[in-house]
């Protein structure tokens, strides 16, 4: 079994090899050693930088979004934050319209203020739906049927029109910004009688 050496042995063995002895050679090997440290830290602290630089353009990437998507967010707040009082609102326009509607001339004749009355609650009604960006979808009979703001009550064949015109309005249709708050009622023509 071989014996391993002491410490003392191989301090020997190093102070008797005339390589080790030359203190040139001695200084070059601590050179090289001092520049492989000074290598080996140059290129673990170029990796570290370019990690911390990568985590802080990641975060600042963050930090953009989250922002952009705050502001889209509090852009749609300001604009549908509205919406479902709006739609609330809608049946208050339709009950005006209805009443306005089945106003007689007697009516007018009898009680002229009160049929002014609901004519300008109408009417500040909608500047009120302006003034929020609530705009009326009203097609008129004629009008192509528009499944984005239509919606079909009912189709009948009716003479004289093309399939998908709209030939019937039961009630308006309104949008809130760019979004449909409630589709207009309509019927479809499914053209023209079938020819026998």
């Amino acid at each position: 079994m071989a014996k391993s050496k002491n410490r003392h042995d191989l301090m020997e063995e190093i102070e008797g090899d005339p390589f080790l002895d030359d203190p040139e050679a001695e200084v070059a090997d601590e050179e090289i050693t001092d520049e492989a440290v000074a290598a080996e830290e140059s290129t673990a602290l170029r990796s570290e930088v370019a990690d911390l630089k990568d985590r802080l353009l990641r975060a600042l990437a963050d930090t953009e979004n989250l922002r952009k998507r705050a502001e889209r967010d509090r852009r749609d707040a300001e604009l549908y934050g509205a919406t479902r009082f709006a739609r609330d609102m809608l049946s208050l326009h339709d009950n005006l319209d209805r009443a306005l509607d089945n106003v007689t001339d007697a009516v007018r004749d009898t009680a002229p203020g009160l049929v002014e009355g609901i004519e300008l609650t109408r009417r500040e009604l909608l500047n009120a739906f302006e003034r929020n960006k609530i705009e009326k979808i009203d097609p008129k009979p004629g009008d192509r049927f528009d499944p984005k703001f239509h919606q079909a009550m009912f189709e009948a064949p009716v003479p004289g029109t093309k399939a998908g015109d709209v030939i019937q309005v039961m009630s308006p249709g309104f949008t809130i910004a760019d979004r449909l708050l409630r589709p207009a009622q309509v019927g479809v023509s499914a053209g023209g009688p079938a020819k026998q």
